[in-house]
């Protein structure tokens, strides 16, 4: 397996998002059907694994611990707060960023019992909650360090002024934030900071939340709760157009010799050493298909010809709603 340093960890190229296991994308699968997916990547290899308390309001951070829990001597395991599922006044879990100290504490101390290990070696502030001061969250976070809770700390979903604010507090291992042929954001600033400063870039929805699969052909069949449904770029009308860049995408991911969803990892994993994708997928063929990218070799020539089919001018659509985009810190263009 080909390795990236994310800290002081090497870790495979190529991570395993867990979110879609538990959360976001419709029904998740079943636990069986998750523990599946989870012990094949153990048996192919893969090192670095991504949950959140957030993810099914800690049901993925339980089946992650349970499946894992074996394997952790050999594993990073990643986990982030800030961002959970707390009671509102008739008991029903809400999704609240809060950032204040004793919140991060709390997040962190109740993921390590889920997670059933005594550190977790990467602890994300999920999103920054604007109410509090980085440096305040940030501060939070280095004292677990210190107890040692956890063994490094980054920041998601954060744009360059941020990461530099909170790097000055603590030193980060990594910035988790959207990254992919169809989502350049962290090109403005994020991405060149995190190379000055030799912090990992995480790149989740790498594969375009399965657009980049060529898999999202008829949004209408996507399910209720399915939340590509709230996504601008995946509304009927912007959805159509960006369908008309699959075609020659596929012709390019052909002359390349790989799947469509290979040639987006490839690409990604082009963007510079310090770049991890972290594909998620309820599917152990899938997982196979994706770690596989990593043997991917693209010619200067072709990965021309993609970043011109597809990039922040020739998508429709913001990759956010305007609520959503209000609870993030990263650049726009």
């Amino acid at each position: 397996m080909h390795t990236r340093s994310l800290g002081p960890f090497p870790v495979t190229a190529i991570g395993l998002g867990c979110m879609n296991l538990s959360h976001a994308y419709g029904t998740p699968p079943s636990a069986e059907q998750g523990e599946r997916v989870l012990r094949a990547a153990i048996d192919f290899g893969v090192t670095l694994f991504d949950t959140a308390a957030l993810y099914g309001f800690g049901r993925n951070e339980e089946l992650v611990g349970r499946v894992l829990k074996p394997h952790r001597s050999r594993i990073t395991l990643c986990s982030k707060g800030g961002l959970a599922g707390v009671p509102d006044e008739n008991g029903t879990l809400k999704r609240v960023i809060d950032g204040r100290p004793e919140a991060i504490r709390r997040n962190c101390e109740d993921s390590l019992r889920r997670l059933q290990t005594d550190v977790i070696d990467l602890y994300y502030l999920h999103r920054w909650d604007k109410k509090v001061p980085i440096e305040e969250s940030v501060g939070a976070m280095s004292r677990l360090v210190e107890e040692g809770k956890v063994r490094t700390i980054g920041l998601s979903e954060v744009s360059a002024a941020t990461l530099r604010k909170a790097h000055a507090v603590h030193p980060l291992a990594a910035v988790q934030n959207e990254y992919s042929l169809w989502t350049r954001n962290p090109e403005i600033a994020a991405l060149p900071a995190c190379r000055e400063l030799g912090i990992a870039f995480v790149a989740f929805s790498p594969v375009a939340r399965g657009f980049l699969c060529d898999a999202v052909h008829d949004v209408t069949t996507l399910e209720a709760k399915d939340i590509r449904r709230t996504m601008p770029r995946f509304d009927p009308e912007n959805h159509a157009r960006n369908l008309k860049l699959l075609p020659p995408y596929r012709a390019l991911a052909a002359e390349a010799a790989c799947t469509p969803a290979q040639l987006a990892l490839a690409w990604l994993l082009h963007q510079g050493d310090f770049v991890i994708p972290i594909p998620g997928t309820t599917s152990v063929d899938h997982l196979r298909e994706d770690l596989s990218a990593a043997d991917v070799r693209l010619s200067p020539e072709l990965i021309r010809k993609l970043d011109a089919l597809i990039n922040q001018h020739t998508v429709a659509g913001n990759r956010y709603s305007e609520q959503s985009n209000r609870e993030v810190d990263a650049e726009v263009f």
